[in-house]
């Protein structure tokens, strides 16, 4: 990247400034003289200093309003950070510590990032875009913030998901940051005590009509087209209801995909197919009960089913293999008002009785009935119900399973349905678990166990360097399936035998490359990809790999190699 910014002017731009990293060259020709300390320092020194700036933060909220801080100064030099160790940083900037950033944004906020388009603007959402400095943005993270993590809904509180999930892109998987728009579409928000807080940066309006809110995302998603045409659009964490129609509405027509119907099934899938390892069993011969039936219960459904009959299974047999329970009790057929993404998964059984969701003395026997009757061999929590899977419910699937599987996906840990140390007690070490944020290992009867977390970042970052590098037309569930596949590939039986189901952190970039090299072969071969095939497809994807450092003779930018 080249530029003609000078002076102060280079070194308030993020995507330019080098900080105390210019040579005396440089200084000498850009007006920088006086403007910086009289040395030039490596990008290894400045991380040093960062380190030790983060050394003095007592919490992890503070050290992420710190590395936000740093974005906006020097985008290299925070990227470099991310990616210099990934395991402990990425943690930071997104989950767990995200959910607490989002509660307190309104308060925390500093400097806004990516856009706020309100529905006030409808009928004029293209020239809203057009106002974007970036003109060839490849991924826009949109949310309504309908329902964040387990929270709910937090309006415009929200937009730190949109802004984290693209960092993971490129921290995660190399994607370049600089075609990369975070988005929050303002349609208000139900949340009464922010409507009310002073400091609140939405709308202050309720939520509108469903059909006045879809009217304003078709407006929306026909822009991008117009504004953005090589874009995808990344859709996270809007309202269940809203997210799978939403997905349904746009998936044939537009490069798009839904996060968390899709990303979460697919490394939910990822983590199943090794957990199928450990037990030496087979996906069809498998019976799934799901305690949540939202969207991340109904993508990852219809993920296994794909999964399923892509094995040659029918959907209709593939269907049968999957039970749902909700806030009523088991998804059955007949039941009144039940919702249409529901129907293909209730079955002819006979109802749950009525319980207080409130109450888990009520909910648990329920699920424990439908455990006996069912006699599943994979329980997986998506209800956002913290401790709802109780010692009586572990015993149960150990009953059944000689090695239960028992993945509980809610965020944040509150609302976690089990946690490790009582899914290994309560089975006698026997329990395959995953949960939806890394716990540290858990010593039981002699052993250690690696309990996994099921983060959506193995799966949607190498999916989105995929669609980056080949610029794909559409995305498919398959690429999903795929991506499970290879990231399942790469744990090594002597981390299986620890209970880990999915790679390491640590080298979350490697395993992303890999990831996104399969995907892409996908992409090439389902004949979506709008750029010429290349002879070696890892090679391929690394080339377009984002590196944070500084470029020797482009003045402040940093290189893809």
């Amino acid at each position: 990247m080249t530029t003609n910014a000078q002076g102060v002017e280079l070194l308030r731009n993020p995507s330019l400034n080098k900080a105390t990293a210019y040579t005396e060259a440089e200084k000498e020709s850009l007006g920088l003289v006086g403007l910086v300390p009289d040395v030039t320092e490596s990008i290894e020194t400045q991380l040093s200093r960062v380190l030790w700036q983060l050394q003095q933060k007592t919490s992890d909220l503070e050290r992420y309003i710190y590395l936000m801080n740093l974005l906006e100064i020097n985008e290299t030099l925070f990227y470099h950070t991310l990616m210099s160790d990934p395991a402990r940083f990425l943690e930071v900037v997104y989950d767990p510590t995200i959910g607490e950033a989002c509660l307190k944004f309104d308060h925390i906020l500093r400097r806004p990032r990516g856009m706020y388009l309100s529905i006030t603007r409808k009928g004029h959402v293209k020239e809203v875009l057009g106002n974007w400095p970036v003109k060839d943005v490849r991924f826009i993270c949109v949310t309504d913030a309908g329902r964040i993590l387990g929270l709910g809904d937090l309006g415009a509180n929200g937009m730190p998901i949109p802004i984290g999930k693209l960092q993971l892109y490129t921290a995660a998987a190399g994607v370049r940051p600089q075609g990369l728009l975070p988005m929050y579409l303002d349609a208000g928000t139900n949340n009464k005590s922010y409507l009310s807080d002073p400091l609140y940066i939405g709308l202050r309006r309720r939520r509108p009509p469903t059909a006045e809110l879809y009217a304003f995302v078709d407006e929306f998603v026909d822009a991008v087209q117009e504004v953005f045409p090589n874009c995808c659009i990344h859709f996270e964490d809007w309202t269940g209801a809203d997210a799978i129609a939403l997905l349904a509405r746009y998936r044939n027509k537009v490069s798009c995909y839904n996060d968390d119907i899709q990303g979460t099934a697919g490394v939910t899938l990822a983590g199943l197919m090794n957990a199928l390892k450990i037990t030496g069993s087979q996906l069809k011969d498998q019976r799934i009960l799901f305690m949540g039936s939202g969207s991340a219960a109904i993508g990852l459904a219809d993920l296994i089913v794909s999964a399923l009959v892509q094995e040659g299974v029918s959907q209709d047999a593939a269907r049968q293999q999957i039970r749902l329970f909700d806030t009523q009790g088991l998804v059955v057929a007949g039941r009144p008002g039940l919702p249409e993404f529901k129907r293909p998964y209730a079955h002819k059984l006979r109802p749950s009785k009525p319980f207080n969701h409130l109450d888990l003395s009520t909910e648990r026997p329920q699920i424990l009935a439908a455990i006996e009757d069912f006699k599943p061999t994979i329980l997986i929590g998506v209800s956002t119900v913290g401790k709802l899977v109780s010692k009586e419910i572990v015993e149960a699937m150990s009953r059944l399973n000689a090695r239960p599987t028992i993945f509980a996906l809610s965020n944040p840990i509150e609302k976690h349905e089990c946690l490790p140390q009582d899914a290994y007690a309560w089975s006698n070490g026997q329990a395959i678990y995953a949960g939806g944020v890394q716990f540290p290992p858990v010593h039981y009867n002699g052993q250690t166990f690696l309990p996994s977390q099921a983060n959506n970042l193995y799966v949607f970052p190498a999916v989105g360097m995929a669609i980056y590098a080949t610029n794909a037309k559409r995305i498919t569930d398959e690429m999903f399936i795929e991506a499970a596949h290879a990231v399942a590939d790469q744990v090594r039986p002597d981390q299986l035998k620890l209970g880990m189901l999915f790679p390491p952190q640590s080298n979350i970039l490697e395993t992303e490359i890999q990831t996104a090299a399969r995907v892409a072969k996908l992409v090439f071969d389902s004949g979506l990809a709008r750029v010429e095939r290349p002879a070696d497809m890892i090679a391929f994807i690394r080339e377009h790999v984002y590196k944070p450092e500084y470029s020797v003779g482009a003045i402040g930018a940093s290189k893809a190699a």
